[in-house]
């Protein structure tokens, strides 16, 4: 452990004490020496400006004066290397399932990260290649549409936009007033309050088209409001859940379903016969159903039963689909 790491645990561990901490604890916190705690406790009280007391009764204590200490934090940007390393990694992740996006604006943070670690630690350059971030189903996004629309989320201004939702293929002018920007399956959405049709709609960031950022402020809904409306069914379809599905799968494909979320309000259970039984809402059916037939003939719909019997029809037209030519 260098000076640096030694520093900040030592002043974390003075922050957080409610009484004098003794110079042997301190020395078995840090892995030092007497000598090496002591030129420690040295730097940070004359070079950091800590305020710092220390006692000499049985034993050498130490502790942060009572009417500073709460107020005193290190000067700069102090982290371990586990933190430093978690940041980095982090924004590797970002860069990579987004680029361009938002890696621009985190580029400086990512340089300093990197100089601060490579100063406190070993001196080499943190090997960033060694993590992969590999996207699936990502879609192209226009980077000046994103910032338009994270502007105006963050400014809490409306919104004006042309929308071409994919169901229909058909442009329509919006005027929204923006409530949050969501992040799923590797694309962005819009989470707003549709001002013409006066209800909350998700819009897929990559269909919108010439957004215009407008003088009047957006319209604030509840927080719960929109959990309740966006995020209670399954997937990004938005409305509240219309029925529950339930999804048993093989014992086979229970090994990966059993530790897979899908709904933050999901019930499973593993039955008696190996094979897991999965329960969820869902308000539209479409996502839902993809996301079963990815498991083929490990998973069955057994409940309900208009959502079993749309699960038979897409089966039969993709058999259709492989049917022999007459």
């Amino acid at each position: 452990m260098d000076r640096h790491e030694r520093i900040l645990i030592l002043h974390r561990l003075l922050k957080g004490a409610r009484y004098p901490v003794p110079l042997a604890r301190l020395m078995e916190e840090l892995g030092c020496s007497r000598a090496t705690v002591y030129r420690d406790v040295a730097f940070l009280r004359d070079a950091l400006g800590a305020p710092l007391e220390s006692g000499e009764s049985e034993e050498a204590t130490f502790r942060y004066a009572s009417d500073e200490g709460e107020r005193f934090e290190l000067p700069g940007l102090w982290l371990s290397s586990e933190e430093l390393a978690a940041l980095l990694a982090l924004n590797e992740l970002l860069a990579r399932s987004d680029p361009g996006v938002l890696a621009g604006a985190l580029a400086p943070f990512r340089a300093r990260m990197e100089r601060l670690l490579s100063d406190h630690a070993s001196g080499r350059a943190l090997p960033v290649e060694r993590i992969r971030v590999l996207s699936s189903g990502s879609r192209r996004l226009d980077q000046s549409v994103f910032r338009a629309v994270a502007g105006a989320t963050l400014a809490r201004k409306r919104l004006a936009f042309s929308y071409r939702a994919r169901s229909t293929d058909a442009p329509t002018d919006r005027t929204v007033s923006p409530q949050r920007l969501a992040h799923y399956r590797d694309n962005w959405y819009l989470d707003a309050w549709d001002e013409n049709r006066e209800g909350l709609r998700s819009f897929a960031i990559d269909r919108i088209s010439a957004p215009r950022t407008l003088a009047e402020p957006a319209r604030n809904r509840a927080g719960e409001e929109l959990d309740a409306h966006l995020a209670a069914s399954y997937g990004i379809f938005s409305g509240a859940p219309k029925a529950w599905a339930t999804i048993r799968f093989s014992p086979h494909a229970a090994r990966w379903v059993a530790d897979e979320h899908w709904h933050s309000q999901q019930q499973g259970q593993r039955l008696v016969d190996g094979r897991y039984e999965l329960k969820l809402p869902y308000s539209n059916s479409r996502e839902l159903l993809m996301d079963v037939l990815k498991y083929g003939p490990d998973a069955e719909i057994v409940a309900p039963v208009s959502l079993r019997e749309e699960m038979k029809i897409m089966l039969r037209l993709a058999l259709g689909t492989y049917a022999e030519d007459a």
